[in-house]
């Protein structure tokens, strides 16, 4: 293709992972739009949390660590976390001269020539040395398949469509998941709609005391071991379950949060259970997670027998040039803060023709 740029290395992806691979790059020498370049299908500055409903503000947001180089302070706690982080990762493009393209959809990655990679986008082709995949979870909710799923006659949203709780004024909701999306959806309803059912595939784990740094690093350390073994990640709530603070006691108090387990179909008017039971629904809320968005990798065939990519660290075991950062263990805002430092790191070393580190 004549119209293909060269450049070392691709970063698709500018939201928490990939802003701090790009920091990486530009601290350790590396020039925007000469040596790298960052490609972001949103069509401004946030990440994925540009999406977020209005009522989750600042305030409700957990663990959300600052980006490398720059603090996260003096924020409003009332604010929308969509503003008040969609502003923050703004100025941070600014303050390091990132020089993010957007909206830029990356269609495909497949091998190039030379032993690049070719990298197929909306906005032309670029031929790299090396990938850092920062595309997140976002864009691909996960819908689960019951049966008459297709039959019921209210309205069926995920969380990714989640828009506030006075939109279900009145109304009975069905709320399926028990992460934190779950739990906080339910507990925002209540005040609003006409009654709430809350089911779960596994009985919720509520986590008592403080979660610290060592609590994390084994709740990290579980995740990773998924993807070194080529699984796909789970995510690391699930394996450090959810903390057992104040609203949750009183959700539990008022009944709100009073699991059911999950239902085995779904009818017109509402969800059934084999034993006979039956909950009269309006709506179905599916708060059941994201898988990776990493559908633009397939012509690499990364994927292994186990149906994940197996990772040494934020990089492919298969393919040393491209690493996989804010993916499995990484997944947390402090994680793609120390996943983009290890993956510049190990680039820096390949273009080199160092050996990796090991």
């Amino acid at each position: 293709m004549n119209n293909t740029r060269e450049v070392d290395v691709v970063v698709i992806g500018a939201g928490q992972a990939g802003l701090a691979g790009a920091y990486h790059l530009r601290r350790t020498g590396f020039e925007p739009e000469r040596d790298f370049v960052v490609l972001d299908h949103a069509p401004a500055p946030g990440g994925a949390w540009q999406f977020r409903w209005p009522s989750l503000t600042y305030g409700k947001v957990h663990g959300m660590h600052a980006l490398p180089g720059m603090e996260l302070t003096d924020s409003d706690p009332a604010r929308p976390s969509a503003e008040v982080i969609a502003e923050y990762f703004a100025a941070y493009e600014r303050a390091f001269d990132l020089r993010v393209r957007r909206p830029v959809d990356v269609k495909a990655v497949r091998e190039g020539e030379g032993g690049r990679l070719l990298v197929e986008t909306s906005d032309g082709a670029w031929s790299t040395r090396a990938l850092i995949n920062a595309t997140g979870t976002w864009d691909r909710p996960f819908w689960p398949r019951y049966p008459g799923q297709e039959t019921f006659r209210g309205r069926q949203l995920h969380t990714a469509q989640y828009p506030g709780p006075e939109e279900f004024a009145g109304l009975r909701v069905v709320v399926v998941g028990g992460g934190a999306s779950g739990t906080q959806h339910l507990m925002e309803l209540a005040p609003y709609a006409a009654a709430t059912t809350w089911v779960t595939r596994r009985p919720p784990v509520f986590r008592e005391g403080p979660f610290t740094e060592d609590v994390g690093r084994a709740a990290v350390a579980l995740v990773e071991e998924r993807v070194r073994q080529g699984l796909p990640p789970r995510s690391v709530v699930s394996v450090t379950g959810l903390p057992l603070n104040d609203a949750i006691r009183q959700g539990i108090a008022d009944g709100v949060l009073d699991r059911q387990p999950m239902f085995d179909r779904i009818t017109p008017d509402g969800v059934a259970w084999d034993d006979g039971r039956h909950v009269d629904a309006d709506v179905i809320l599916w708060a059941t997670g994201f898988r990776a968005a990493i559908d633009h990798l397939a012509p690499l065939k990364l994927r292994g027998p186990g149906g994940g990519i197996r990772l040494d660290g934020t990089r492919v075991a298969a393919d040393p040039r491209i690493h996989l950062v804010g993916y499995g263990p990484s997944a947390s805002t402090i994680g793609a803060n120390r996943a983009g430092r290890a993956a510049v790191r190990d680039i820096r070393r390949l273009l080199a023709g160092e050996p990796a580190a090991v």
